[in-house]
């Protein structure tokens, strides 16, 4: 199956004027429409009232010499002013050689102006000023709520964005200088001071504090942190200062890549997007052609200029595809954020969206359903009359330079039991078998039950692994000290998670290297549809392949290197946050409080956001298929028929709808 291409674009500087110009710029416009607006109303309030038409309507008069000259000057003023924005979108549309909206209401108000000027000029007929008044004023404020909506839904990238610091105390030989975080390089020495933000992904190198991770992790409870333990820019220091090396240039921080994915998403399109795309431009070349036949046919029909021009002109405003064009892109601004604010990055839209088909969801097991971390389930000592702390402070001794998986259980729960853990010297791997080496002047080995059953060591009451733990031993001048039972623990959701994928009617597997006898405990403990045991990194792959021949529409979650070829075979890649770059990199979304709950999450907001867009897409074209034949005059005959300002007010009620109906998508999400 062929897989999307996830190439990253690249990251500029954060701090830089790129991002903030680009929201300045947002800033500007809606503060522009804005003002426009308000400018245009005034204008329009006393043109209506002077308005012949108006005056008709609520029967009474008001006259005086110049009257038509006076409305003329108001009309140029909207004209030229309220109108700009359009007439400049019209030129940029054309130069794109993608006629649109902009066209649409560009042509639409040329037309009015033009024929109503040439009326005030001695042409024979009835100007419609107050058309052309009412559909500026509509349409301005139609774009300046658009802008309003678009910008409050690219509230969460802006929190984000400032959650990075700008500047950081650099650690020089004469002392500290102050510099701009982007100018950090790697290995360079930072101060950071209690209620600092930490400004780059770094590693202690001196002190200790309390870290305040919400950020990142979603956890408002601050983490202890000491020398060696890394530290995530953006969180923010507690109540003492630390020393921190610099451990990647700000660009490529934790923080920055999130922010990164997140523009990214917001700059692809998703197959739904570009459809609206498609539908806009050929409702526009139509709106043309039914607006020139519309002229023609009244004009055939006997019709006078004025009645067919107004005829044209309604038809062209009631076609603006102004609201098919903001049906998918504010739907996707707004999942796209609340999609970040609930710690689902989102790499590649069109597989957000393609998220509601999935039937099937594949988990790796190590780090991902479980928290990859082995951790001490029991020990007990084999020698009477010994301590079993001893032995384990022994055991901790030996472990303490190594980093396996089984070491790092064995050495927490030393410090759990406040041991002082000892040194050790000669460690040495026993391939396959433990590790040994001397602690305390005496011979210490850990080894597993192979290693027993090889050397012929016999064990009174041998102790048996329980259904999802590792036994190892610990011998002390080659005499049985004790055993260590470690498990790696399932995560707490992770039951959760598969229960409610199952009330979604969505299949769940593990795919994973370990051994069968526990993965099968963990499949029958989570309830799972099966399992795939014993798998090699480059067979994983062909595992996802064999779902997807059988029909499947297949979710990869993992963590790690070895995950990597089946998350870009997969039809949706999902990373857990706490995974490699690597996993990251072949991913279309990321978990990244590296929850499996997040996957059901993941899936109920694409449903949703499909949905939506959908339901945006019915409201944006369903009033034009009503409006257009009216505005065009087919019910003529019968007394109906929608001008040009009623056509501009309804359309705008539609554009509004829309924009309406994305915003509840906030409550779904949320």
């Amino acid at each position: 199956m062929e897989k999307k291409d996830h190439k990253h674009e690249d990251h500029h500087h954060l701090n830089d004027h790129d991002h903030g110009g680009h929201e300045d710029h947002h800033k500007h416009m809606v503060k522009d429409f804005r003002q426009r607006f308000w400018i245009s109303l005034i204008i329009t309030l006393p043109l209506l009232f002077l308005s012949t038409t108006i005056q008709d309507w609520f029967s009474y008069k008001i006259d005086f010499e110049g009257k038509g000259y006076v409305i003329f000057g108001m009309a140029t003023v909207l004209f030229f002013y309220g109108g700009w924005p359009f007439l400049k979108g019209l030129f940029d549309e054309l130069k794109e050689k993608q006629p649109g909206m902009m066209t649409l209401i560009a042509l639409a108000i040329t037309v009015a102006y033009v024929y109503s000027s040439a009326i005030v000029l001695g042409l024979s007929g009835k100007p419609f000023f107050w058309e052309l008044a009412t559909l500026i004023v509509v349409m301005l404020a139609g774009h300046w709520i658009e802008m309003k909506s678009v910008m409050q839904a690219s509230g969460a990238l802006d929190k984000l964005m400032a959650l990075m610091p700008d500047k950081a105390c650099k650690i020089t030989d004469e002392g500290t200088e102050e510099l701009k975080v982007r100018e950090l390089t790697e290995d360079d020495r930072v101060l950071v001071k209690p209620g600092e933000k930490i400004p780059t992904d770094g590693i202690i190198y001196e002190g200790s504090s309390s870290v305040d991770e919400s950020v990142i992790t979603g956890e408002s409870k601050p983490v202890k942190k000491k020398k060696d333990d890394e530290v995530v820019g953006g969180s923010i220091n507690g109540n003492s200062s630390i020393k921190i090396k610099v451990k990647s240039s700000q660009d490529d921080s934790y923080l920055s890549k999130v922010i990164s994915m997140v523009q990214e998403a917001k700059k692809k399109k998703s197959k739904t997007q570009h459809l609206a795309d498609r539908a806009a431009f050929w409702l526009t070349i139509i709106a043309i052609t039914v607006g020139g036949f519309t002229l023609a046919v009244w004009l055939f029909a006997g019709k006078d200029f004025n009645f067919a021009l107004t005829r044209m002109v309604t038809v062209m405003v009631i076609a603006c595809p102004h609201a098919l064009g903001l049906a998918i892109p504010l739907v996707v601004a707004i999942s796209t954020s609340e999609s970040a604010k609930n710690g689902l990055l989102v790499r590649n839209r069109t597989s957000f969206e393609n998220s509601r088909k999935i039937d099937t969801v594949v988990f790796d097991k190590t780090g991902t359903l479980t928290l990859g971390e082995y951790g001490v389930s029991r020990y007990e000592s084999l020698q009477e009359g010994q301590d079993k702390k001893e032995f384990l402070k022994m055991a901790a001794g030996l472990e303490k330079e190594s980093e396996h998986p089984i070491a790092t259980g064995i050495l927490k729960k030393a410090k759990e039991e406040e041991l002082d853990i000892p040194g050790s010297e000669d460690m040495e791997n026993m391939t396959g078998e433990g590790v040994k080496g001397k602690v305390d002047g005496k011979d210490v080995k850990i080894v597993s039950p192979a290693y027993l059953d090889k050397n012929n060591i016999q064990i009174q009451d041998k102790p048996e692994p329980e259904k999802t733990e590792t036994l190892v031993f610990v011998l002390i001048d080659d005499k049985p000290a004790g055993y260590i039972g470690l498990s790696d623990k399932l995560r707490e959701t992770s039951k959760e998670a598969i229960q409610k994928l199952k009330e979604m009617q969505i299949e769940s597997w593990i795919l994973t290297g370990d051994n069968k006898e526990v993965t099968k405990s963990i499949a029958d403990d989570l309830d799972l549809k099966g399992y795939f045991a014993e798998v090699l990194p480059d067979q994983k792959q062909h595992k996802i392949k064999e779902l997807q021949k059988d029909g499947k529409f297949v979710a990869m979650t993992g963590d790690g290197v070895n995950d990597a070829p089946a998350l870009a075979q997969a039809d949706v890649g999902i990373a857990i946050g706490s995974g490699t770059d690597v996993a990251a990199e072949n991913a279309d979304i990321i978990l990244v409080e590296s929850n499996p709950l997040d996957v059901t999450k993941l899936i109920g907001f694409g449903r949703a956001t499909y949905k939506k867009m959908i339901q945006n897409l019915i409201y944006a074209t369903a009033y034009n298929v009503v409006a257009l034949p009216l505005g065009a005059g087919v019910l003529f005959w019968a007394g109906i028929m929608i001008n040009p300002a009623v056509g501009a007010i309804l359309m705008s009620l539609s554009t509004v709808a829309v924009a309406i109906n994305a915003q509840f998508l906030k409550r779904k999400l949320n």
